[in-house]
């Protein structure tokens, strides 16, 4: 890896320190140049050599940096990457890439004209649970496919007020935020559904958006449940798939998450490895029978970063391609239809 971008993140909140902070500080080919922080200097720990700025101008006119990362509140990705892209920056946008797919069409159409790379971090993409439905559905072990049912929930019983995801607000609410993770994985495994129904609700006492979705993807023999809620104290299955010679359940979430929270850097092979103990549970009939706990794939968010790098050096196509992104986004919007009409809505 000789070629080195510079990086600037565009704020330094949760999916900064998480998510971007440190895949950007292992991964050998980028460099965080520039930090966004209005107030305060959280970032010096994570990257010591890089400047904290006070305005989002002093990265847009910096003609060193290369890329981009809005890790900024949903109602601002639309502008704030509008403007990363007009000032020539390779961008990386958090989920969801905007709140109105129209707009994530303009962002696409100013991408190609700049000719500069525009994606969307659908870092659930590389959750192992998912990695291992994947794998199950390919090699074939539950047959013919009638339904999956993938939940996100959590168990949060108060409002965070400092907190902009739990405030009234345009784009606000658990369908843009852990929605569009559910709904991108359902995507990738299955493409368009032909309509959806969706159930959108306020759980928390005191909530002002929603905190509770539930949303029925139709296919062709298939259904696909996409459930969240705020209120499970003791979570089900995260994901149950059936088809017509086998089923498989799977309890708890990707650890990835959590030992990033906990500082861990992802240096060593297999750190995102899971427990056996958490391995899901795989039954088949089918031509090789199968009961019993089947192997999770490891998780691997650095595989995003991996894949950019090679994009921006024109080795591989995107990996999470914008127009992917703002389907995801169209989805969210007729299940929010959905939900006004109390009905299913055909997808054209």
């Amino acid at each position: 890896m000789d070629k080195k971008y510079n990086v600037a993140l565009a704020s330094f909140g949760m999916s900064g320190r998480v998510f971007h902070g440190p895949l950007l500080k292992v991964h050998k080919g980028f460099k965080v140049r520039k930090v966004l922080e209005r107030t305060r200097n959280l970032s010096a720990d994570l990257f010591p050599r890089a400047e904290i700025v006070r305005t989002y101008e002093d990265i847009l006119h910096d003609g060193e940096i290369d890329l981009v990362v809005v890790n900024t509140p949903d109602r601002l990705h639309y502008e704030m990457t509008r403007q990363a892209l007009e000032a020539g920056k390779h961008v990386v946008v958090e989920k969801p890439v905007t709140l109105r797919a129209r707009e994530a069409d303009e962002l696409i159409q100013l991408a190609r004209e700049k000719e500069r790379i525009l994606t969307v971090f659908q870092n659930r993409r590389w959750d192992g649970d998912f990695l291992t439905v994947k794998k199950i559905l390919k090699e074939g072990w539950l047959g013919r496919l009638v339904e999956m049912e993938s939940h996100f929930d959590r168990y949060r019983n108060y409002l965070r007020e400092e907190s902009w995801k739990d405030r009234e607000n345009e784009g606000t609410g658990s369908i843009y935020n852990l929605g569009s993770h559910l709904v991108d994985q359902a995507l990738v495994l299955f493409g368009m559904p032909e309509a959806l129904f969706a159930d959108l609700r306020v759980v928390r006492s005191g909530s002002k958006v929603n905190d509770y979705f539930d949303i029925r993807l139709f296919y062709p023999g298939l259904r696909v449940i996409l459930k969240n809620s705020y209120l499970v104290m003791k979570p089900g299955p995260r994901f149950m798939v059936h088809g017509e010679e086998g089923s498989y359940l799977k309890y708890g979430i990707d650890p990835q998450e959590e030992r990033l929270t906990a500082g861990v850097l992802p240096l060593e092979p297999g750190w995102s490895a899971e427990e056996k103990k958490n391995w899901g549970y795989l039954v088949s009939n089918g031509k090789l029978p199968y009961d019993g706990k089947y192997q999770s794939v490891p998780g691997n968010y650095m595989a995003f970063y991996d894949h950019l790098y090679k994009t921006l050096q024109g080795e591989e196509p995107l990996a999470v391609r914008p127009e992917e992104s703002r389907d995801v986004i169209r989805l969210i919007e007729l299940a929010i239809e959905s939900n006004e009409k109390k009905k299913v809505v055909e997808i054209a």
